[in-house]
């Protein structure tokens, strides 16, 4: 069976019957592509007209706006959080952060190692030293300045260990 259209296509080869048969299957495979589609659709419109019944638009524009109304509370919260945050932050520069302590026998196997070097700084290295010395007659304490690490005054091996242990503490609040 020849055919005037297919020739002039240039597909006059082709049995038209083939070609009718070809095109069946593609409607076919169309027809059940846009029923799949369909119902994909009836589903999503179903979960839609469930989300949506019992809520009048009024009531659910009450919802969306309250919940705006509690991110800007949560907003407003975080702001006053951070700022007490910082202000804490900046309460702890000047509180005693970093601790060293030594305990040594001040004199020699007579005492026992209940004499002790104990620092305490603050984030900027500055702070103290306490020195106990205890002996058999009693306790003698010392009090010694620390400014950025350094004390004016001469210290002792147990004080030094002291000051270098809480100055390379790694403790303190940043």
């Amino acid at each position: 069976m020849q055919s005037e259209l297919l020739s002039k296509i240039g597909i006059n080869y082709i049995d038209p019957v083939y070609l009718i048969i070809v095109l069946l299957i593609i409607i076919i495979g169309m027809i059940i592509y846009v029923s799949r589609v369909n119902r994909k659709m009836e589903i999503l419109y179903g979960k839609y007209r469930k989300f949506m019944s019992g809520k009048d638009a009024k009531s659910l524009e009450n919802v969306v706006s309250k919940r705006f109304k509690q991110v800007d509370d949560l907003l407003i919260f975080d702001r006053e959080t951070n700022k007490k945050i910082d202000n804490l932050n900046e309460f702890y520069t000047d509180t005693y952060q970093k601790l060293g302590i030594v305990k040594y026998d001040a004199f020699n196997e007579m005492g026992g190692k209940l004499s002790f070097a104990l620092c305490l700084l603050n984030k900027n290295n500055t702070g103290f030293i306490l020195n106990s010395m205890h002996s058999r007659e009693g306790c003698y304490m010392y009090i010694k300045e620390i400014i950025s690490g350094k004390s004016a005054i001469l210290l002792g091996d147990e004080e030094k260990e002291a000051l270098d242990k809480a100055v390379n503490s790694d403790n303190y609040m940043e």
